[in-house]
Parts: C-alpha cells; sequence; structure tokens
C-alpha cells in the first residue's frame, strides 16, 4: 500500500510540475547514426556535452491559462556542449508565465562520435521535434499552426537553420512525411548567423569541422539561406556582444527585409552575450516585454 501511494505521489507531483520527458525518436527510426552507445556527459550541473539521442522536456501551464501557441526552446553552446538549464529550461518557465507551451530540445551534438554527418545531426532533430509536437498538438492543447522555435547563441543558428531548409532530413516515413518541419515562427537570442567572417570560431568548427570548405561556410551562413518562405522572426542582440558580433543579427534581418520577411530586430546598447530571462541592465531586460507582445500580436492574427 505505501508503494502504491508513493507512486501516486510521484505522478501527481510530475503533473503539477508541468514538465516531461518526451523521445524524439521512436526506437529504430532515428537517422544518421552508427549505432554506438553512448552516455550522457554533463560537464558541470546545467551544460551536457554528450547525449545518446533527442529528447523534449514539456513545460505545460494549467490547461484554463494555455494558449494555443507552443514554443520549442533550442539551447545555445557553440554546438559543443548543451546549456539546457539556463538557456532553456529557464525560458520554458518565462514562456509559461505568458500561457504559452514550451518544450526544450537536448538535441545531438555535431561533435557526438555517433554520427555520420555531422552538419545534419542536429537539424535532423529539431525538424522531427517540430513534426512529433505538430502531430500531437491535440494531446498538448495546441494548435499545429502555432508552433514556433526559440534559440539563443548556437541554437539560434540551429533555429535559423529549420527556418530555412525546408528539405526533409528526417527520414520518416508514412503518415510523418506530409507534416512539415517548418516552425511558425522565429525568436533569436544573439544568434550565431555567419559562417564566415564573423563566426563565432567555435561553433562553426564544431558544426562544420576545422576543414570546412568556402562553399560549406557559405551554405551553412543562414543569413544566404533566407527567402520570402522565412517564417515571421523577431532578433534580439547586444551591441557589446563580444562572442557573437551583432553584425550576425544585422546581416540576418537585411536578408529578410530583402526578401519581404516579417519580423522585427532590437539591438541594446549593453548585453553582452548574456541576455536571457534575468538581465543586470533593466534596458536589456526589456526584451522579455517587446516578445511578448509580439508573440501576442502574431498569436491573435
Amino acid at each position: 500500500m505505501k508503494n502504491i501511494l508513493l507512486l501516486l505521489s510521484v505522478f501527481f507531483l510530475h503533473q503539477i510540475s508541468g514538465q516531461q520527458k518526451i523521445s524524439v525518436w521512436q526506437k529504430g527510426e532515428m537517422p544518421n547514426s552508427k549505432g554506438l552507445k553512448l552516455n550522457i556527459i554533463e560537464e558541470k550541473e546545467g551544460r551536457i556535452t554528450q547525449i545518446q539521442e533527442a529528447e523534449l522536456f514539456a513545460f505545460l501551464p494549467a490547461k484554463e491559462e494555455r494558449k494555443p501557441m507552443a514554443v520549442i526552446v533550442i539551447p545555445g553552446g557553440g554546438y559543443r556542449h548543451l546549456t539546457y538549464d539556463l538557456g532553456g529550461y529557464s525560458y520554458a518557465k518565462w514562456l509559461n508565465t505568458l500561457g504559452i507551451s514550451a518544450f526544450v530540445l537536448n538535441y545531438r551534438l555535431p561533435t557526438s562520435p555517433d554520427l555520420k554527418q555531422r552538419e545534419i545531426g542536429p537539424l535532423q532533430d529539431i525538424q522531427a521535434a517540430i513534426k512529433l509536437i505538430r502531430k500531437n498538438a491535440a494531446q498538448y492543447g495546441i494548435s499545429p499552426n502555432q508552433i514556433g522555435i526559440l534559440g539563443t547563441s548556437a541554437g539560434g543558428h540551429l533555429a535559423a537553420m529549420v527556418s530555412n531548409i525546408s528539405k526533409d532530413y528526417t527520414e520518416l516515413k508514412g503518415d510523418w512525411q506530409a507534416i512539415s518541419t517548418v516552425p511558425n515562427f522565429a525568436i533569436l537570442v544573439s544568434p550565431v548567423i555567419d559562417l564566415g567572417e564573423f563566426a563565432h570560431k567555435g561553433s562553426r568548427d564544431n558544426l562544420l569541422g576545422e576543414k570546412a570548405s568556402q562553399q560549406m561556410i557559405s551554405e551553412y551562413s543562414m543569413q544566404n539561406k533566407v527567402t520570402e518562405k522565412t517564417p515571421p522572426t523577431i532578433l534580439f542582440h547586444a551591441q557589446n556582444d563580444n562572442a557573437v558580433p551583432v553584425i550576425n543579427s544585422i546581416l540576418y534581418y537585411e536578408a529578410m527585409i530583402k526578401n519581404k520577411v516579417k519580423g522585427g530586430m532590437f539591438i541594446f546598447p549593453q548585453g553582452e552575450h548574456s541576455i536571457g530571462i534575468s538581465n543586470k541592465i533593466e534596458l536589456t531586460d526589456n526584451w522579455k516585454k517587446v516578445c511578448a507582445n509580439w508573440l501576442f500580436e502574431i498569436g491573435n492574427k
């Protein structure tokens, strides 16, 4: 009897927290894998450097407060690690205060020894995650047509990739093929965009390898991939960001303007590479209010 009560307690605590772990790939369906058995490696609390396969962590507001909109949060970490707590869970909890469901994606890193083709591994995971949430939208009480992404730093690069690369790399068959991999909107915070002159070198080397060709660098510089089909996007960056130069966001926004993509860009004088949920500077902290207003606006169209 005690064991039953304990199990029930755990179940209800789990339900109250609104968080659950979801495998992105069904058994035997994960592409681009050598079949290696990998352990999760966490170099320090809140920062993972290796995972076996992609996972989503769902943060769902109370049903009474839940809006149709959902956001997949893509943590950064230079494509070398995943800042799943500070760059993932914190954003998800903030989104929940707006009544927006959030799903934090821990994706396979391109440095994983299990990947056959390093540069498409993270893209396959986010594409599959979007398909999975769209397919099960009714279960989560959300709309399959209001699913966006929020990416920070290198996670912003991955968010830009899935926004602009419409080719389906998931290799999923059957009714999965009819589900789009492109999000309905995107939020990019201090994003890595350019992998050439203005690159964050670590992100580029980890994604493409240290000897990447100029053709590969150009192909994966996301300002070159923007088209009229790019979803509405809002960008936030700090002018004094010494890790990922602000020109990254500017190049992407210029491409948006040329292709008549709806959205906006906000550059703050301070904030460095630390724009997040808790900001030391009040002006920079206003990005959350601007972002919330933008989400409210596109959610009511």
